[in-house]
């Protein structure tokens, strides 16, 4: 009697134990998802991250149609039209409207809860990302066809030189900063229409360069704007006045040179592009987990 008794008791007991077992996990279950909210360091976070992102686009547009507006565009749109070369103003108005819209979606997807345009956020970002890797690969694999392509697209340039004043000094920028002077020769400021050597131009800059091909001398404290002036009559005396290397080949010098300092370029970006990601997705992940428990 007395052992069917114990043996009773220690069935109930652990059916007791089993049974609170149970609805001890279900309860920690339940808990999890009815107290599931979003985690506001993610959120603001977000937010943080993208306001920005987004002020920099809104100063990028704005700088672009000021530059615009400078030039008279703004007055006559077609005057986009005539630029025979590359207006630097659409790669400033190109990234600050991308760089604007990924922002807004950032910003209004973090503090709205919205998982639509958290989604096109990171989506876009990983787009990005993605092309940039592809870039970089294309460029490492088709050397010979990159440098073909930028020896056409600075020869381009060069005959729409005196066209845009943006692409003049940026030209001009290049130039100066490398040392060089054409895409290949000094030879190929032939090709823009008022350098040309040709027997009816009648430009005083005929058979010259820009000044910024010019050696400077240290002493000379302003620049000498005509110094290109009929430097290309004599090759014999090119070495002597201006720079004889090419855009082309001196920027093939920099980029071992500051190999490191492009890598960590390269690394920040991505960088970058991986936190707004992250963030993204685990916002994501919340918003989704609260409307579950819902």
């Amino acid at each position: 009697m007395t052992d069917s008794v114990s043996c009773f008791l220690r069935t109930s007991a652990h059916h007791f134990l089993f049974g609170y077992s149970v609805w001890i996990l279900s309860q920690m279950y339940y808990y999890r998802y009815e107290n599931a909210e979003i985690n506001c360091c993610y959120k603001y976070l977000m937010f943080s991250y993208n306001i920005i992102f987004w002020l920099a686009g809104i100063a990028f547009i704005a700088a672009g149609f000021w530059a615009w507006s400078e030039k008279g565009v703004l007055m006559d749109l077609t005057q986009v039209t005539r630029v025979h070369g590359f207006d630097p103003v659409w790669l400033v108005l190109a990234v600050g409207g991308i760089t604007f819209v990924l922002g807004f979606a950032g910003c209004v997807g973090a503090l709205r809860e919205n998982i639509c345009l958290l989604k096109f956020f990171s989506g876009v970002i990983g787009l990005i990302f993605f092309l940039e890797l592809t870039a970089a690969v294309l460029v490492v694999v088709f050397q010979s066809q990159v440098r073909a392509w930028i020896n056409e697209f600075f020869l381009a340039n060069i005959k729409g030189y005196r066209d845009d004043i943006d692409l003049q000094n940026l030209i001009d920028s290049v130039q100066r900063m490398n040392a060089c002077c054409g895409a290949q020769t000094p030879q190929d400021w032939n090709q823009n229409v008022y350098f040309s050597c040709d027997e009816n131009n009648r430009s005083r800059e005929k058979c010259g360069v820009p000044f910024s091909c010019c050696i400077q001398d240290p002493a000379d404290l302003v620049m000498n704007t005509q110094c290109g002036y009929d430097v290309r009559r004599n090759q014999s005396e090119w070495s002597k006045h201006i720079y004889t290397k090419g855009c082309i080949a001196a920027l093939e010098d920099w980029l071992p040179r500051n190999l490191y300092t492009v890598a960590i370029v390269f690394v920040v970006i991505s960088l970058l592009q991986m936190v707004g990601i992250y963030l993204a997705r685990n916002l994501i992940a919340d918003i989704e987990k609260v409307k579950f428990s819902y």
